[in-house]
């Protein structure tokens, strides 16, 4: 019998954005409202690709080089 893994979720909530990247409520929202950190809604949630944190990351170490 095979075992399922739990894998690890292609979206997050804000607030676990705001855990990962260590920013405020305030700030995670800034970056939406200026398009920094892409996110899409599903109904009232919002929700933050996995791969949207990697490139805003991506982005601001490519700035600071």
């Amino acid at each position: 019998m095979p075992t399922i893994a739990p894998s690890l979720p292609e979206a997050l909530t804000v607030p676990e954005v705001m855990h990962a990247l260590r920013l405020s409520r305030s700030k995670v929202y800034d970056l939406f409202r200026s398009k920094q950190l892409h996110s899409f809604t599903a109904g009232r949630a919002r929700r933050v690709p996995v791969s949207a944190v990697h490139q805003y990351m991506q982005d601001r170490l490519e700035e600071t080089a």
